[in-house]
């Protein structure tokens, strides 16, 4: 099987391209610089010249708080470009999965988010992903893999943050938002579970599994790295953001991923080698 792969060059794409080709996929790498998918003359034409058997679009706009401000490239990105894809898989008939995000809900949910739960995003980034959604919902063939609380060693994430801060005499962490942090090797490996399995299509919450907050994200990242840290909790109040944040983001995830302590413990042991 021959899979077209958007944003390769991402955080969670470093991750799963290999994992795919050592599952003996051939691999079709795209980034934004050889096939813009926000054009879509650009999109017909490598699809077209590459004959994919499956699309998996992992590319996106990411920066949560700058979406705020650049609100036209998060559309255009997310929304705009994900039609794109859309359109074209179902003209040729394609399965197409698509990454999708914890913040298309609004964290209002007491208990954990189902994948059949309504959606309302508090974000620009969020509803550009919902927006996203939307348009992979008009195919027949399609996977939309929500995911949460994501790290992994080819990008910035909140590990690398708390890490970086360690030597602070003071660190101050969010404790009233709780989600499920993600290992992008796990999340590709569920990519992958679901690919091999045939699940049937439809959408899925591929995140760690367990919950905690930000806080206690970061209390475990600071032990596993044995370092002594004056970390002290503090509310959303106490941290504003230019984006609001869900303050419940934990999915229900069928147990597809680990526990998210495993996972961590493993990323900050092959960090450390």
């Amino acid at each position: 099987m021959k899979i077209l792969v958007t944003g390769s060059n991402g955080m969670l794409g470093q991750d799963l391209c290999p994992i795919l080709e050592d599952e003996g996929y051939i691999v079709e790498e795209t980034t934004i610089s050889d096939m813009d998918f926000t054009d879509k003359n650009q999109v017909i034409t490598r699809i077209e010249e590459t004959k994919p058997d499956f699309i998996m679009h992992l590319g996106a706009y990411t920066n949560v708080d700058k979406a705020e401000e650049e609100r036209e490239l998060a559309y255009k990105t997310n929304a705009e470009g994900t039609q794109n894809l859309a359109a074209i898989c179902k003209d040729k008939d394609i399965p197409i999965l698509y990454i999708s995000t914890d913040y298309v809900f609004d964290g209002t949910k007491n208990g954990k988010y189902l994948p059949e739960d309504k959606q309302n995003p508090i974000n620009v980034y969020g509803d550009s992903k919902y927006k996203g959604e939307l348009a992979i919902l008009e195919n027949e063939k399609y996977y939309i893999v929500r995911t949460s609380w994501l790290y992994g060693h080819h990008g910035k994430n909140f590990v690398e943050t708390m890490i970086s801060l360690a030597d602070k005499e003071e660190i101050k962490v969010v404790d009233d938002q709780r989600g499920c942090p993600t290992w992008t090797v796990d999340l590709a490996n569920g990519i992958v579970k679901i690919l091999k399995e045939k699940s049937p299509y439809g959408i899925y919450h591929v995140c760690g599994s367990g919950q905690t907050s930000w806080y206690g994200f970061a209390c475990e990242i600071f032990k596993l790295c044995g370092k002594k840290v004056n970390i002290k909790p503090c509310t959303t109040k106490d941290f504003p953001r230019p984006a609001k944040r869900p303050m419940n983001s934990i999915m229900e995830n069928k147990n597809i991923l680990r526990p998210w302590e495993l996972a961590l413990r493993d990323y900050i042991e092959l960090r450390c080698e």
